[in-house]
């Protein structure tokens, strides 16, 4: 396969493949969090949110997200308080159990993954290390600002080349 037919593969695979990864392993974790409530109190590790932004950063309707942060809240894992300056925005954030449920929850599932990954031979765990290895650089250069199409392949086309 060509770098175009190997970008185009990765490009529609590997997403999909990565989030049935994600959830064959969240379903076998005993855990009282399902993946979504994990990925939210995950969210709040960087900060205290408002339900909207919530909503948002899952794909969530806001009306759905608010019944999953009162869950959250009724088991102790978050807390949901008014603004003093606009007492309509509820910010979440995250409580000690909260932090302690995310970590036991991401515990077992690297239990799980690597106790799957001892069942592979070699050649595959080299692969999966250089593959790691690549999504951590494609990780890094997607949190780097968007280049513009002007700046695209590394010049500056604004102006033309002579």
């Amino acid at each position: 396969m060509d770098r175009s037919g190997q970008i185009e593969y990765v490009s529609t695979q590997l997403l999909a493949r990565a989030t049935v990864l994600t959830r064959l392993l969240a379903k076998q974790v005993d855990s009282e969090l399902s993946q979504t409530e994990a990925k939210v109190l995950n969210t709040l590790r960087d900060g205290p949110r408002r339900i909207t932004e919530l909503a948002e950063g899952e794909g969530l309707a806001q009306p759905t997200t608010t019944l999953l942060v009162k869950r959250l809240e009724e088991l102790g894992l978050v807390r949901r308080e008014r603004q003093t300056d606009d007492g309509r925005m509820v910010l979440v954030s995250l409580e000690p159990a909260g932090i302690q449920a995310l970590e036991d929850f991401r515990s077992q599932l690297t239990a799980l993954l690597r106790a799957d990954l001892a069942t592979t031979t070699d050649e595959q765990i080299e692969a999966l290390a250089a593959a790691t290895e690549t999504l951590e650089s494609l990780i890094n250069l997607l949190q780097q600002p968007r280049r513009t199409a002007q700046t695209r392949g590394g010049q500056d086309r604004s102006t033309p080349v002579r």
